[in-house]
């Protein structure tokens, strides 16, 4: 059995979150030694939408694919970029004739394939197209069976649904979007692995990454008067580690992961051990 490891991390957010990407991310090629790195992106751009510079900075730091999500277009000169580089991928629910892609086969130097599809949910989420059944088109005639997808949506019951759904066609379902981390990283019984989200790269001191005084007056007042920042304070790198057998497209490790103050660090010679 061969296994292919994937290192994904959630949510950059902000200036935050790129430093911590780029601080941690070494630590994480020199220990667990992964063959695909897939980076959530979309809040890159001072916490709302990513711009082909950033996107470009992410690469170099090593990433092979960036997820997008609600905010992909958010920042107007990354539409182009889109449409030029296939390995920032976006909601691939969003209508037909929307600018870039919703899945990329990325191939490792051994001639190795995974599939990358980002999804978006629909509830307290934008009403995109149906995300199941766009899957279910999505694994149609696909060139490996190792698949990752990166759904991106509000509700848990709406993430678990599309883990359910999906339980046994793909490698792994893993949420982003609520920037907090969960516990519930699991192997599913069809052979997914699953976390119902990955967490948000960046500064925990915060409410959800931004500045507190914000949304703690629209909730306290109902009004804003303040603007939305995002926090600047040391961030932390959050994501998951999967190891998948790459004959059969089945999981057979998750391990979530964590570098940086403010939340409980995992140990990245414990993950190693634990998926050896």
């Amino acid at each position: 059995m061969s296994n292919m490891r994937v290192v994904f991390i959630g949510d950059i957010m902000g200036s935050a979150g790129r430093d911590a990407l780029q601080t941690h991310i070494t630590p994480v090629f020199q220990t667990l030694k992964p063959d695909v790195l897939i980076v959530n992106g979309e809040n890159a751009a001072h916490g709302i939408g990513i711009t082909p510079r950033i996107a470009e900075d992410i690469f170099k730091l090593g990433a092979d694919v960036i997820t997008l999500g609600n905010h992909a277009f958010d920042k107007r000169d990354i539409i182009p970029y889109m449409g030029d580089e296939p390995r920032i991928v976006r909601p691939a629910n969003y209508p037909a004739g929307t600018a870039g892609h919703g899945l990329y086969v990325h191939t490792l130097k051994d001639g190795r394939k995974i599939a990358v599809i980002n999804i978006m949910g629909r509830l307290f989420m934008d009403a995109l197209d149906d995300p199941f059944a766009t899957m279910d088109a999505l694994l149609q005639n696909l060139p490996t069976k190792c698949v990752f997808v990166d759904v991106h949506a509000e509700a848990t019951s709406e993430k678990q649904c599309m883990a359910a759904y999906v339980d046994g066609r793909v490698s792994a379902v893993v949420g982003t979007h609520t920037h907090v981390p969960t516990s519930d990283a699991r192997i599913l019984a069809g052979g997914t692995a699953y976390m119902t989200d990955a967490g948000m790269t960046g500064d925990y001191d915060s409410i959800i990454g931004m500045k507190r005084d914000a949304p703690l007056e629209n909730f306290t007042k109902k009004v804003r008067t303040l603007k939305m920042e995002p926090a600047e304070g040391p961030g932390t790198l959050s994501g998951v580690v999967i190891d998948i057998d790459d004959a059969t497209g089945k999981a057979t490790a998750i391990e979530p992961l964590r570098l940086g103050p403010h939340l409980k660090e995992t140990v990245l010679s414990d993950i190693a051990k634990k998926m050896m």
